[in-house]
């Protein structure tokens, strides 16, 4: 890498798309699968948590750097492994952990700057409508695709009858045992 600006940023555009997949995350968990309604405020909340976990990991990140250059210190010898290192790459190691600093720094001003905040929860909300949105024409387009519409009917008609007889059917059998044993006399 070149320049330390330029691997912070990289490093801040690689945490800001994960920052906003966990986001998008939470918010079809919460909304859709836990049926709750969507508060940009809670969001926010996660976000910033989100953001903060973010920057510690990098500063850990930072501290293992420290760590192995302190270790590399004053050793000459060939190393045994990858992450064997030795007194050539502790400025390597000083770079790295500058870098690993460079970004937890910027991702907790992200996490103090409110509309920063809520611009993510806003792009991850986006991100999650775009999800759903993709599913629903999915869902549609096989719900009402024809026999004749569909070019794979044929070749996938024996595959969805051994699903049915294998997995359908035993499934309905066995719901019905269980109701019938619950409730003998309906």
């Amino acid at each position: 890498m070149g320049r330390t600006s330029d691997a912070i940023a990289e490093g801040v555009s690689i945490a800001s798309a994960a920052a906003r997949l966990t986001v998008r995350n939470r918010i079809l968990v919460d909304t859709i699968a836990g049926g709750g309604a969507y508060d940009p405020e809670a969001f926010g909340a996660f976000a910033r948590e989100t953001l903060i976990a973010l920057a510690e990991e990098q500063e850990s990140a930072g501290a293992r750097a420290r760590a192995m250059g302190r270790r590399a210190w004053g050793r000459f010898s060939t190393p045994d492994g990858t992450h064997d290192y030795r007194d050539r790459d502790t400025a390597n190691l000083r770079r790295r952990r500058k870098q690993y600093l460079g970004v937890a720094e910027a991702l907790r001003a992200w996490a103090d700057d409110p509309e920063r905040v809520a611009s993510l929860v806003e792009t991850a909300r986006d991100a999650a409508w775009g999800d759903v949105e993709a599913n629903l024409q999915r869902r549609l387009i096989v719900e009402g695709m024809t026999a004749d519409a569909d070019p794979d009917y044929a070749m996938m008609r024996k595959a969805r009858m051994d699903a049915l007889r294998m997995v359908d059917l035993p499934r309905l059998a066995s719901q019905h045992r269980r109701r019938k044993a619950a409730h003998p006399d309906a």
